[in-house]
C-alpha cells in the first residue's frame, strides 16, 4: 500500500513539473482603437485583422491587428522583452504589400524588418532573430 501511495504521489508531481506554465495574456494597451476593415477590402487582406498569440503560447508574443486597408496597417506588439528591458507593447506602422496573389504586412524593425504572413488559419511571424507562428484568439 505504502509503495502504491509513493508511486501515486510520484506520478502527480512529475505531471504538475512537465507541464507548461500557463501565462497570462497582458492587459492591452490603453489607447486601442480597434477599426473593422470596410466590407470592400479584400478577404485575404482583412484575415489578418484581430488578435493573435504565439503558438506555443508560454513564448508570450502577441500582436493586434487593429486597423488595416489596401496600403497599411496599424499593429500593437507584446514582445517579451529580450532587448526593452521587459515586456512591453510596441505600435509600429506596417505596409501592406501584395506579392502575386498573397499579402504581407512589414516594418522595419531596429535590428531589421519584421514580416507578417498568412499560412492558413495562422499568422506567421519572419523577423531577423526569430520566427513564429501564431494562432487568432478572442
Amino acid at each position: 500500500m505504502k509503495t502504491l501511495v509513493v508511486l501515486a504521489v510520484s506520478i502527480v508531481m512529475v505531471s504538475i513539473f512537465s507541464c507548461p506554465m500557463v501565462m497570462a495574456a497582458p492587459s492591452m494597451p490603453s489607447d486601442l482603437q480597434i477599426v473593422q476593415p470596410d466590407p470592400s477590402l479584400p478577404k485575404e487582406l482583412s484575415a489578418f485583422f484581430g488578435k493573435w498569440q504565439s503558438i506555443p503560447y508560454p513564448e508570450g508574443f502577441f500582436v493586434i491587428v487593429e486597423k488595416i486597408d489596401e496600403g497599411k496597417a496599424s499593429l500593437y506588439v507584446w514582445a517579451p522583452g529580450s532587448d526593452t528591458g521587459g515586456p512591453i507593447w510596441m505600435r509600429r506602422e506596417a505596409k501592406v504589400v501584395k506579392e502575386g496573389r498573397k499579402y504581407k504586412l512589414w516594418y522595419p524593425g531596429r535590428w531589421g524588418n519584421a514580416e507578417f504572413t498568412l499560412k492558413g488559419e495562422h499568422l506567421i511571424f519572419s523577423g531577423p532573430q526569430d520566427s513564429g507562428r501564431l494562432r487568432r484568439v478572442e
